[in-house]
C-alpha cells in the first residue's frame, strides 16, 4: 500500500484522464479487437497464438482470483481513495490483475511474435503502461499487477515455440487443454464449498467469468477445426479491402456481442449458462462465419491490379 499511497499523492486531473485512457488498452474489448484484426488480416497463426495465450492466461487469472479472494485496495484500507472513473472497470477480486494480464498477453504476445523492432517497442511500452495505470488509478497493488503480468509472460513464452510452426495438430491439442481447464474451472466454481461470508458480487462475477471462458474455449476449438478442415481462409487482400473487411466484421461482432445479451438472457434467464452460450456464439461467428466472406474480399481489387 505504501507505493499506492505515493501514487495517490501524485494524482492530478490531467494524469487521471490519461491513465483512465491507457487502462482501457487492457480491457476485454481491446483484446478482442486487436486479436481479430491480427487473425483476419495479418497472420492467422499469430491470431491463434494471441487468442490462446489470452484465454489460457485468463483461466489462470480467474482461478487465482476466486481461490484466494483478495479484496481490492480500498476495501483493505478504507482511507485509501481511487480514481472514481476506474471503479466501474474494477469488478471482482483484486489478485491478480486481469487488465495487466490482458495487456501483456495481447501487446507482449505481439512483441514476442513479430520481428519488427518498432512493433516490439510499442507492444512492450503499451503493456508496461497498462500495468502502471492499474496502480496509479488505485485499483490494484503492485503484487496484483506483477502476478497478472507474470501469468501472461509465462503463457506467451510457453505457447510461442509450440505454435510458431503452425501445426494444426499442436493447435488442436493446446485448444483441447484450454477447454479442459475452462471446464475444470467451471466445475470448481460450481461444486466447491466457499465460505458463507464470501462477497456475493465478486462471487457472481467469478461464476459469470467461468462460464464465459467455457463458452469461449468451446467455440475456439470448434472454430479451429472448421478452419483446418473446411474453411482454410486466407488473410490476404488489397489494403482497402482489408479495411472494409475489418470494419464490417468488427462492427458485426461488437453488435452481436451487445445484441446477444438480452436475447440469450430472455431464453435462459439469470443462469450463468447465458454467458457461456453468448460467447460461444460470438466466437463461432468471428472465427467460423465471418471468414467465409474472405474469398470475396480477397478478389476485390484484383481486376484493377491485373489491368
Amino acid at each position: 500500500m505504501a507505493f499506492l499511497r505515493l501514487l495517490e499523492g501524485l494524482r492530478n486531473p490531467i494524469c487521471d484522464s490519461l491513465m483512465n485512457a491507457v487502462t482501457l488498452m487492457g480491457d476485454e474489448t481491446v483484446f478482442l479487437v486487436v486479436c481479430l484484426i491480427v487473425f483476419w488480416c495479418v497472420c492467422k497463426q499469430e491470431g491463434y497464438f494471441l487468442l490462446a495465450a489470452g484465454l489460457g492466461g485468463t483461466i489462470a487469472n480467474q482461478w487465482l482470483k476466486i481461490a484466494l479472494r483478495v479484496p481490492r485496495p480500498w476495501v483493505v484500507d478504507e482511507t485509501f481513495t481511487i480514481v472514481e472513473k476506474a471503479r466501474a472497470g474494477a469488478a471482482g477480486y483484486s489478485f491478480p490483475s486481469s487488465h495487466s494480464q490482458n495487456a501483456v498477453s495481447t501487446f507482449g504476445g505481439i512483441a514476442l511474435w513479430t520481428k519488427r523492432r518498432a512493433v516490439r517497442v510499442i507492444g512492450i511500452a503499451l503493456a508496461i503502461l497498462v500495468c502502471f495505470s492499474r496502480m496509479y488509478l488505485g485499483v490494484h497493488t503492485p503484487l496484483d499487477v506483477g502476478v497478472g503480468a507474470l501469468c501472461a509472460v509465462v503463457m506467451i513464452f510457453a505457447l510461442r515455440p509450440l505454435m510458431k510452426k503452425a501445426d494444426p495438430r499442436v493447435n488442436r491439442i493446446l485448444l483441447c487443454v484450454m477447454f479442459g481447464l475452462s471446464l475444470a474451472f467451471a466445475l470448481y466454481i460450481t461444486l466447491a464449498s466457499f465460505p458463507a461470508d464470501i462477497d456475493p458480487e465478486n462471487f457472481a462475477e467469478a461464476v459469470k467469468n467461468a462460464h464465459t471462458l467455457l463458452g469461449c474455449s468451446a467455440g475456439f476449438l470448434i472454430v479451429h477445426e472448421l478452419d483446418a478442415r473446411y474453411i482454410r481462409f486466407d488473410t490476404r487482400a488489397v489494403w482497402w479491402a482489408q479495411v472494409l473487411k475489418t470494419a464490417l466484421g468488427l462492427g458485426l461482432v461488437l453488435a452481436l456481442r451487445v445484441g446477444l445479451k438480452p436475447a440469450v438472457t430472455a431464453l435462459l434467464g439469470a443462469s450463468p449458462w447465458a454467458s457461456a452460450v453468448r460467447y460461444f456464439i460470438l466466437v463461432l461467428f468471428a472465427g467460423g462465419v465471418w471468414p467465409l466472406t474472405f474469398r470475396f474480399f480477397g478478389r476485390l481489387g484484383k481486376n484493377d491490379k491485373d489491368q
